[in-house]
């Protein structure tokens, strides 16, 4: 194929992404070979993509790339989330559109329009994916709900029941009113919330006298059950032992109690108890056995119970009672106050606090080997400072309430008897059998039984993703689960830790007795230019699609690279996707001038080519070393920058520069067939980044057979490095730098050959003297044995070299210029003086920074020596 003129990404990119699929180079099976196996954190099925999904989804690419080209047999398991609260907004919200309320559905039906629409709007982040360059093997693609993962999931389910992990019980749960639905503790996201205080008057039933009790929330006096003061707190010493206080509004008389849990120093010392609606007061409603008065509705309004504002949602009722509360003379005062609120991940509510049946798994056995795997780094985490998020919240952790109130997801495999109590099995048919020896009743029916109309959390789902994508719950010895079981690396954002890292790590151990990855790397949040967290409600986060569209998809990759390093935030701006696109650019047209050259292959290669390509194959190596280094730490920016640097400045900047023949002139054929090889090494080196402009690249620097990819081609090894040739070239760089210099400074034409004196020591790069006279346009480089008056003259390291001026040079500017830097140099000297004559410093300074210091000496002197010589020169 022939490369076009012009880098245009949206033309090559479909393209290739079209020959993979079609050969299927992303798929992978059990073989021979080591196994490299990433599952995607799976997107809700309602996903679109956002700029979070293209950091995280390019670092595991970038990672599975280099994976597959390093040999390895290379699986990235796709997949979705069936987002059980999400998912069943999105349906009703359709359905109402309609005119269709759920309420008017049977579960049966409301589930026909559910999986409709999942398979009509379901799933589009996955193809969205796919412009994106992800390598994932498509055929493996699993979701959360489908037949195998929801047979794993209620296996798992049936499994801790019987182990004793999974019970039921009334507790005090995270409600939210929205999705009607109890939520866990991890999805209750706190925030700053400016309200009000308010003190209402119970008055001391008997007495005409009051206790004042602040409250931020009013409405709950209807659920109150008790008043509670410190036993210790004097200012309630006057209260009978059996005192009684009377509900504001609601006239009902509730005991007063007394408890150390109450602060003495926090408002005015009492509490109201209120067992249905705080996880405090329900603490003291256990030990006191008090009353409990649920007061809400599902969804938030008011309920019948009192006889007071029913049917009214929450916060209507608080602004109404507090009217009230104040005509009866009841509200004492109100203040301005902050505080924390719990709201719902989900659907954006305040949490409410609510007394409810639920099922719950308990966690502290599981949590135990999870907690040692990741302490003991068995399980690394990048960067490690998320060890200590991650043991706090184990060594603390609380049951899980796994049922959510919602007919989206796994059923809970519970079926009830008809005269009390329940069985728990894996279908119905076993739960009938379990019915009939339980009750010991043979006439029971499956009509007789009913299951529990809860499904399970979400993430009871997705925790066992490493292994149920490889049905390993089903069939825990199968080929694929052991093959591809425990995954390498895991790429997810922090604040999934608990949600969904820890519970895999648990459900791990638990049923495969080991981790089930070796390493998770914690990608921090994407942010605007002025640090704040890219939301589309804010408006500042763009369409990773139209940036695609606009700047090609390695130079949006390029762009999130670049910028991130594991854990830390990413301050995006989109200058970024214009530098990914100009390093693409950059990159297609060193090739076109590469392939523009013409070849003589009678032509012998020139002691200057044969250098240059010698110091760039060290340079190579050395970037090879640095990049492996790089990927072994889940240094992903810095290998990357390390790959940017490689091409744009050793190899485009100054490599091609010194190779490149002169105008009109062929290149000899050993050059052009080493200067292609090492295009094609850097294609390779680049590619994980940039898949789609090296695919370009490569498949044009050879002929290919059919199907072949450089997807597949092996990554560049790096060979021994010569680090003093290295070094002696980087001093060679510096002569060539500083003859530029005095063109500049003495207004030459950069055409003009110069001609260049050196008085030679140990720190002149003799043998490079063909790249210094043919990359600075010098006629010929003389060593000579003594200094050049009228010469410009310059310092490299402590070698000295003149540029011959005769008649090109103005005496008195350059005698006022080297006074000048006579100046600077003899104070930058007394400076380092200063510090080497100061005996508590040498004695007490690393020995590194006192040699350093000398180092400083010694060249401040040799450059001061050099400048006084050539003012000598000039008088």
């Amino acid at each position: 194929m022939q490369i076009a003129d012009k880098y245009t990404p949206q033309e090559i990119e479909a393209k290739w992404y079209d020959y993979w699929i079609e050969n299927r180079l992303f798929h992978s099976e059990p073989d021979g070979r080591e196994p490299y196996t990433i599952v995607i954190p799976p997107p809700n099925v309602t996903g679109m993509l956002h700029m979070g999904h293209m950091l995280n989804n390019t670092l595991q690419d970038v990672l599975v790339r280099r994976a597959r080209m390093s040999g390895k047999n290379a699986c990235w398991v796709p997949g979705m989330d069936h987002a059980s609260i999400a998912t069943e907004a999105k349906v009703v919200a359709m359905l109402r559109e309609q005119g269709i309320e759920k309420s008017s559905l049977t579960r049966e039906k409301f589930l026909e329009y559910a999986w409709e629409w999942k398979e009509k709007y379901g799933g589009v982040i996955l193809k969205q994916l796919r412009t994106l360059g992800a390598s994932c093997d498509w055929d493996r693609t699993a979701f959360t709900m489908d037949e195998e993962r929801t047979q794993s999931v209620l296996q798992v389910f049936c499994d801790l029941y019987e182990k004793g992990r999974i019970y039921r019980g009334v507790r005090m749960v995270n409600w939210d009113p929205s999705a009607k639905t109890a939520v866990s503790d991890e999805e209750v996201i706190f925030k700053e919330s400016h309200g009000k205080l308010y003190y209402l008057r119970y008055m001391v039933e008997g007495t005409d006298k009051a206790i004042i009790v602040a409250t931020t929330r009013p409405e709950t006096i209807l659920g109150d059950t008790a008043l509670c003061v410190n036993p210790n707190d004097p200012r309630y010493d006057w209260l009978a032992a059996d005192a009684r206080v009377i509900v504001p509004l609601v006239g009902r008389s509730v005991p007063v109690i007394r408890d150390e849990y109450v602060d003495i120093e926090f408002g005015t010392g009492a509490l109201k108890v209120t067992p249905a609606h705080d996880v405090n007061d329900y603490m003291l409603g256990e030990k006191y056995r008090l009353e409990t008065i649920d007061i809400f509705n599902d969804d938030g309004t008011i309920n019948d119970k009192v006889g007071m504002y029913v049917g009214i949602d929450r916060f209507e009722v608080r602004k109404q009672i507090t009217k009230d509360l104040d005509a009866a003379g009841l509200l004492e005062r109100t203040e301005d106050y902050v505080n924390n609120v719990g709201y719902s991940e989900r659907t954006g509510v305040a949490i409410e606090p609510k007394l409810s049946m639920q099922w719950f798994l308990s966690m502290e056995e599981l949590a135990k080997p999870a907690t040692k795997a990741v302490m003991e780094d068995v399980i690394r985490f990048v960067p490690e400072k998320y060890k200590n998020t991650y043991r706090h919240w184990m060594e603390n952790i609380k049951d899980w309430c796994i049922s959510r109130q919602l007919w989206w997801g796994q059923r809970i495999p519970a079926y009830y008897l008809p005269k009390g109590g329940y069985v728990v099995a894996l279908t119905a048919e076993e739960a009938l059998e379990k019915a009939r020896t339980k009750t010991g009743d043979n006439a029971l029916q499956m009509s007789d039984l009913s299951q529990d109309e809860d499904v399970l959390d979400t993430w009871f789902s997705s925790w066992l993703w490493p292994i149920s994508v490889f049905d390993g719950i089903r069939y825990p010895d199968n080929p694929e689960i052991n093959y591809y079981y425990p995954t390498n690396d895991l790429v997810t954002a922090p604040d999934i830790i608990f949600f969904w890292v820890a519970r895999m790590i648990m459900v791990g151990y638990e049923y495969r007795g080991e981790k089930p990855f070796g390493n998770v790397y914690f990608t921090g949040l994407v942010r605007d230019k002025l640090g704040r967290k890219m939301a589309k409600q804010l408006g500042n986060s763009p369409d990773p699609l139209d940036l695609i569209a606009q700047y090609g998809a390695d130079g949006v990759r390029v762009a999130m690279l670049l910028s991130s390093s594991a854990g830390n935030d990413i301050m995006f701006d989109e200058s970024l996707c214009e530098q990914g696109r100009n390093f693409g650019n950059k990159i297609w047209n060193a090739y076109r001038l590469v392939n523009g050259w013409s070849v003589d292959d009678k032509t012998a290669q020139s002691e200057n080519d044969r250098l240059s390509v010698e110091w760039f194959r060290q340079t190579l190596s050395r970037a090879l070393r640095q990049i492996t280094e790089d990927f072994s730490s889940y240094r992903i920016s810095e290998a990357c920058m390390a790959a940017y640097k490689l091409f744009w400045d050793d190899f485009s900047g100054l490599y091609l520069e010194m190779v490149k023949p002169a105008y009109g002139q062929p290149i000899d054929a050993q050059t052009f067939a080493q200067t292609r090889a090492f295009f094609d090494e850097l294609m390779r080196v680049l590619h994980p980044f940039m898949p789609f402009v090296t695919e370009e690249i490569w498949q044009d620097l050879a002929p290919r057979a059919a199907g072949e990819s450089i997807c597949v081609a092996p990554v560049p090894q790096p060979a021994e490095v010569d680090e003093k040739l290295l070094a002696r070239f980087e001093l060679a760089k510096e002569v060539i730098s500083a003859v530029r210099n005095v063109r500049n400074q003495k207004n030459l034409a950069q055409k003009e050959a110069l001609p260049l004196h050196v008085i030679a020591d140990e720190n002149y790069p003799a043998q490079y003297a063909p790249v210094m006279q043919k990359m600075a346009n010098l006629t010929q480089i003389e060593t000579v044995a003594e200094k050049d008056p009228a010469a410009a003259a310059f310092i490299v390291k402590t070698t000295q070299y003149f540029v011959p001026m005769a008649g090109k040079i103005d005496v008195a500017a350059e005698v006022k210029k080297l006074t000048e830097e006579l100046a600077y140099h003899e104070g930058f000297l007394t400076s380092v003086m200063k510090k080497l004559s100061n005996e508590r410093f040498v004695q007490s300074a690393p020995a590194q920074v006192v040699a350093t210091e000398r180092a400083k000496q010694t060249d401040a002197e040799a450059k001061i020596a050099a400048i006084k010589e050539q003012l000598e020169a000039l008088k």
